[in-house]
């Protein structure tokens, strides 16, 4: 059977024609090199080389062979690299589902620094209601997910990497639009608009818990899973809403932002399988370290 030593060892005696020189070249002696272009040969059936004392030079059959050998080594060479540069996670792909709360927050620059360092890696990102993540996560249909804290999950590890305060939103109607902060207090009987609490526990835990250090249970009015949704309602004059801080990014018309005192703060995590093995998410790992 014909090796890609064999092959090695002819091109690089194609090329300088001298047996001494291409076994200097190889770190060998001559008469190993002589003895595997004779066994080429041989396997071929083909004379490849003609011979002198000194020197040697290709026979057409040797000139067509050289070409092809190139050409193989080429695609050798490259899926050796290959598959270093894939256990390395440097190509492959890597599915990240997320909220749609993180496009306002940390997915923008994580992707932008993950695409940077890893360019030959398919990226795929998908917005998922934040709870349908933990088991999409589980199931293998992401290699990881952003979402707000499930807290422990069985199966999946976490890792804090932001947190953020919720404030208030209000219609541009509304008295309290004229200030700048509001107090748990300032929220009794105000009807609410919440995140469900099957698509988002956390936020919709936070906002129950701000509202029962007021001394009152809140009063909600309307559910929703998204925040931006929650915030358009808001804009309707359908009610207030405690949201993440960063959704003043939205700059919805006619609706305002308060600051809150004490605010309650929800963390964002990414969640990942300890024993998914691609290599990519190793590197994403690398790359969103906690936040404590």
């Amino acid at each position: 059977m014909i090796d890609i030593r064999q092959m090695r060892y002819f091109v690089t005696l194609a090329e300088t024609l001298h047996f001494g020189r291409a076994a200097e070249r190889l770190h060998l002696t001559q008469p190993p090199l002589s003895r595997q272009i004779a066994a080429l040969e041989k396997e071929l059936g083909v004379k490849l080389i003609d011979r002198s004392s000194r020197h040697a030079s290709l026979t057409r059959a040797g000139q067509g062979f050289l070409e092809d050998s190139r050409a193989v080594l080429a695609a050798f060479d490259q899926a050796c690299n290959n598959a270093k540069r894939a256990d390395r996670g440097e190509t492959g792909s890597l599915s990240i589902g997320f909220m749609m709360h993180a496009a306002y927050t940390v997915l923008p620059s994580l992707a932008r620094r993950f695409l940077a360092a890893y360019p030959d890696v398919d990226l795929k990102l998908r917005e998922v209601v934040p709870n349908a993540l933990v088991e999409d996560v589980l199931a293998a249909r992401y290699d990881a997910g952003i979402m707000f804290s499930p807290g422990p999950v069985h199966g999946l590890e976490t890792r804090p990497i932001f947190h953020e305060k919720l404030c208030l939103a209000v219609h541009d109607s509304h008295p309290l639009a004229q200030r700048k902060t509001a107090n748990a207090s300032d929220l009794e009987g105000e009807p609410l608009i919440v995140t469900s609490a099957d698509s988002a526990t956390t936020t919709r835990t936070a906002v129950e818990d701000y509202c029962r250090s007021g001394g009152y249970v809140p009063a909600i009015r309307l559910e929703a899973q998204l925040q931006n949704t929650i915030v358009n309602l808001v804009a309707e004059n359908l009610g207030v809403a405690l949201v993440p801080d960063s959704m003043r990014k939205l700059t919805v018309p006619s609706v305002s932002f308060l600051s809150l005192k004490n605010a309650p703060a929800v963390e964002h995590v990414l969640v990942w399988r300890p024993g998914n093995l691609n290599p990519a998410l190793r590197n994403l790992l690398a790359l969103t370290p906690a936040k404590t």
